[in-house]
């Protein structure tokens, strides 16, 4: 399942980003990268997340982008 699909206060965890090394690396520079624990703050509009208690908003089509697995 993508980033995009997750419901408000839902948590999953990182398995892929399924785009290019520019996309990976903007996504690596908020603290989003596989492996990580993430939680859906708002997806209304731009995706905010929070991860290592900060949370960061990316766009949908980013969100569309990162493949997650339901904790």
């Amino acid at each position: 399942m993508m980033l995009a699909q997750l419901g408000t206060d839902e948590s999953a965890r990182i398995i892929a980003i399924e785009g290019g090394q520019g996309m990976r690396q903007k996504l690596f520079l908020r603290g989003l990268m596989e492996g990580k624990v993430v939680r859906i703050v708002s997806n209304h509009g731009p995706v905010a997340v929070e991860v290592d208690r900060s949370v960061v908003a990316i766009g949908w089509g980013m969100a569309q982008k990162i493949r997650v697995m339901r904790c």
